[in-house]
């Protein structure tokens, strides 16, 4: 990818607050024009990531650029390329629904009144209700129409799905895949909800133990990924080749989630496709497992340095 088609670029990305690291090591890119999915646990450091993108934080290391610019050292021409929807949907309580588009009007040079407006009739939110008496889809509407009548080219969504019913979540996507379409947008949609996320996303970046797990397009990383059902076995001869994100044994079987570096020529395995959801969820068990073991590490390593420190004293 050269860097007029990457939209969003991480380079050694890291955030800390006090002594821990909410992000670490974060590098990755993401191609123009397309829907990311950003999956992860709670506490992985998606939010983080994506006020970072926005520029609502300074990195503790590395970069982020959006279509080539820093969001904070740049952001004349960074931000007006940017919307930003987060979870809790935040909007002017006492605000009626016109005066959220005056102001999204007063403040974005690139604003589109009749775009907004439009979406918002379609969707039959009264402009004169307060926001703060909307319901939770409505509100979740609304943002989404300020976000987009910024005609922005990269928009950032943090989990705006959560407190949605299937309905709300089901137009919410529908709004947002015609948007998509309409205004040739890039858009990273963090959420849980992984049938969603396939519905809408075409790549997908795995945020775990506030790191990247993997990143790529999805159908890609379909292709590669598979599970391997055999006589039980020692999983080593296929870790020499592939890479085995998770393994579970029963008496006489092994089974293992791998993702194939080229052709898997052992013909005693047998191969099954996966699912997104698979796919996901052995990652995060990985990383969960990994965590565990360095903060036990962790807490030896500090003990011993604790140690040593007294000793000096």
């Amino acid at each position: 990818m050269n860097e007029q088609n990457i939209a969003l670029e991480t380079a050694s990305l890291g955030k800390r607050f006090g002594r821990k690291w909410a992000l670490r090591d974060c590098s990755f890119a993401l191609p123009a024009g397309r829907v990311t999915a950003l999956v992860g646990p709670n506490g992985a450091g998606k939010t983080t990531l994506l006020q970072l993108a926005a520029g609502l934080l300074r990195p503790t290391a590395g970069e982020v650029r959006v279509f080539g610019r820093s969001p904070y050292t740049d952001q004349i021409a960074a931000l007006p390329r940017l919307g930003f929807v987060a979870q809790d949907h935040p909007l002017y309580r006492g605000f009626s629904v016109a005066d959220l588009l005056t102001m999204g009007r007063a403040l974005n040079p690139r604003w589109d009144q009749q775009t907004a407006l439009a979406r918002l009739e379609k969707l039959r939110i009264p402009l004169d209700a307060r926001a703060g008496k909307l319901s939770g889809g409505q509100q979740a509407q609304v943002a989404l129409a300020l976000a987009l009548g910024k005609r922005p080219d990269l928009l950032l969504l943090d989990e705006p799905l959560a407190s949605l019913d299937p309905l709300a979540r089901r137009d919410f996507l529908r709004i947002l895949l015609d948007a998509t379409i309409e205004q040739g947008l890039s858009v990273l949609l963090s959420s849980h909800i992984i049938s969603d996320l396939e519905r809408v996303c075409e790549h997908l970046v795995i945020l775990s133990a506030s790191q990247v797990q993997l990143a790529g397009e999805i159908d890609e990383i379909l292709r590669a990924h598979k599970r391997l059902v055999g006589p039980r076995a020692d999983p080593a001869a296929i870790a020499s080749l592939h890479n085995v994100i998770e393994v579970s044994h029963t008496e006489r079987q092994t089974t293992l989630l791998v993702r194939l570096n080229g052709q898997l020529f052992d013909a005693s395995w047998q191969q099954q496709d996966v699912s997104l959801e698979d796919i996901v969820l052995a990652y995060l068990g990985q990383s969960q497992d990994n965590s565990t073991a360095e903060g036990a590490l962790s807490a030896d390593g500090s003990a011993a340095a604790k140690s040593e420190e007294e000793v000096a004293r």
